[in-house]
């Protein structure tokens, strides 16, 4: 072992730096990679607070109320808020076979919500025919659904209260992270996406299990998706499968979000690279002018709301302990 593998290890141990890039970088982790990152990223969280909520439910009608869980991992979550629509974005099992669905979906069916939605994740081989195992159980007689609506690339129109409706689509597709062949569901190759065009036009509430390209992923989502979203616009995008990224982000789907994406799309510089004049700046540039012109809009001019949306990263998981996390469960209205 050489002697940067050696320092490396050893900041790992004093938890100076992340053993995984699963794993929340560390500030030294953030400077080493790229200070400038670090603070275009705090700088762009730091916009969108000041923006406000990127959507508002319509006037005169009752809001709807989503309840958010993803990557529960065979494992229930305590309180779980009531609401009118509780979605799953996948990953309810460990091991993936029809018996541990089943537990997921029937302790899913004794919650209050009205309208529930499951998507499978990489880890629910069963849903998925190229990876599930011969368990001695017919297709699709497995599982009983019960009051769970599950979405496998397929749309569904739910009806709520003051005449509201809600146009969802699910898929449960993800950038490979190991053999498909034998313990990873949906999987692709990350350069032959499934996205170009799949999600409906008309889609309200978006399902997937992985994350968008830069937004709550850790450097870890799928720019073919990010992509497709530009195209659809979704009011909602609900997600998991990235544990340590978990929250919610505002999206506008303006030219202050498209200069925030250009810059994080560049390969990142390092510490002493980062201060020598380069693209990425212009993007920094666009980036705090776009950003304080949608401020001033919103707070001076008296913009209004914005046609946005929200992205929310619902894993349920402490970051990779493998244990739930003592966080309620994210909420949203629309």
């Amino acid at each position: 072992m050489g002697l940067s593998h050696r320092l490396n290890a050893c900041l790992q141990f004093l938890r100076l730096r992340r053993s995984s890039h699963w794993d929340k970088p560390t500030l030294l982790d953030e400077y080493l990679e790229s200070p400038l990152k670090a603070l275009v990223v705090r700088l762009y969280c730091l916009l969108l607070w000041l923006r406000g909520s990127p959507m508002k439910p319509p006037r005169n009608r009752p809001p709807i109320k989503v309840v958010c869980l993803s990557d529960t991992h065979g494992m229930t979550v305590p309180n779980v808020p009531p609401g009118d629509l509780l979605i799953h974005a996948g990953d309810l099992t460990q091991g993936g076979t029809a018996l541990e669905i089943q537990a997921q979906i029937d302790w899913l069916d004794s919650l209050p919500h009205r309208h529930k939605i499951v998507i499978g994740g990489n880890h629910d081989i069963f849903f998925d025919m190229k990876t599930r195992r011969d368990e001695g159980t017919p297709p699709q007689h497995g599982i009983e659904f019960k009051s769970v609506k599950y979405l496998q690339r397929q749309s569904i129109t739910l009806k709520f209260k003051g005449q509201r409706r809600l146009n969802i689509y699910g898929a449960p597709d993800i950038i490979g992270s190991g053999d498909p062949a034998s313990s990873n569901a949906f999987q692709y190759d990350g350069a032959r996406h499934p996205w170009r065009e799949a999600i409906p036009k008309d889609t309200d509430v978006l399902i997937t299990h992985g994350p968008p390209k830069h937004h709550l992923d850790l450097n870890l989502g799928c720019s073919g998706l990010l992509q497709d979203l530009w195209r659809v616009k979704p009011k909602l995008h609900v997600f998991g499968h990235i544990h340590c990224g978990r929250g919610k982000r505002a999206v506008f789907w303006d030219s202050c979000q498209e200069a925030y994406e250009n810059f994080l799309s560049h390969k990142m510089r390092g510490p002493i690279w980062d201060f020598v004049p380069n693209a990425q700046w212009l993007d920094v540039v666009n980036i705090v002018i776009f950003g304080i012109s949608s401020v001033i809009w919103k707070w001076f001019m008296q913009g209004g709301h914005s046609e946005g949306g929200m992205l929310i990263n619902a894993a349920c998981q402490d970051g990779n302990k493998g244990k739930i996390s003592k966080k309620t469960p994210i909420t949203v209205e629309l």
